[in-house]
């Protein structure tokens, strides 16, 4: 399908949408095959441009009728690369959970790839059980975000965060959280002072069947203190707790 053109979608309301970017038609169709058969409604593109142009007809659309729910996304694409689609999207406040996979794997191009806003990253070869596994926990911690929630506000110090909204200030400024930032600080902040291992945080918000690494949930906070905390490097909000993890205040 040439990148300009963009098809209409009928979306059951019932399945949750999958946009798969991959350019080798092999992975491309096996994967969009195994996410059929687990029940999503899954469209691709074979391009960084074609997908760009994707996501933009679903965020434009009036009716609602179509939005995409995760983006499986490869790096080495076509016109646009993975990891610009990835940051373009994030500095749009775009948060869609995105899942990179790549044959790129080490530490250094995984730490990349979060660090420009995906949630998850899966190295070339997988098996497609770890895939479907890694789609299930990000779909599922996605829609936990997106419900409302009973208490609207949780406040701590300078830190405010406004459930229902989606939306965090610190000293009265707003700051843009990644959904897997904003789901920690509001387990954070609703737990004040408790501490939370590496493990517990990684079940909590990755959920219990996620394969990811304990050192994603350091990268995290990591940048969480770089929004909140004055001197990153002298926390008053993120404390760590040598040898046990992480408690807020």
């Amino acid at each position: 399908m040439p990148p300009s053109e963009i098809p209409e979608f009928q979306q059951s309301s019932q399945q949750l949408c999958v946009l798969l970017v991959e350019d080798e038609s092999i992975i491309r169709e096996t994967v969009a095959i195994a996410l059929t058969a687990e029940g999503y409604d899954v469209i691709t593109a074979e391009d960084g441009r074609q997908a760009l142009n994707l996501i933009r007809s679903a965020t434009m659309r009036d009716d609602r009728t179509f939005s995409i729910d995760l983006i499986i996304l490869d790096l080495m694409l076509p016109y646009v690369n993975g990891l610009d689609i990835c940051r373009s999207l994030r500095q749009q406040n775009n948060f869609t959970p995105i899942l990179i996979l790549s044959a790129r794997g080490s530490e250094m191009d995984v730490v990349v790839g979060l660090e420009v806003g995906a949630d998850d990253y899966l190295i070339k070869p997988f098996g497609l059980r770890e895939l479907i596994a890694r789609c299930r926990v990000l779909l599922r911690r996605s829609r936990f975000s997106a419900q409302t929630l009973d208490q609207p506000v949780l406040e701590f110090d300078d830190v405010v965060l406004y459930l229902q909204e989606y939306r965090v200030t610190v000293r009265g400024e707003a700051v843009s959280l990644s959904p897997k930032e904003f789901m920690l600080l509001e387990l954070f902040m609703s737990h004040p002072r408790r501490v939370f291992s590496r493990d517990q945080l990684l079940e909590r918000i990755w959920g219990i069947e996620s394969m990811s690494d304990p050192k994603t949930v350091d990268v995290h906070i990591r940048w969480l203190r770089e929004k909140l905390e004055i001197d990153p490097s002298a926390p008053q909000y993120i404390i760590t707790i040598r040898g046990f993890g992480y408690r807020f205040g």
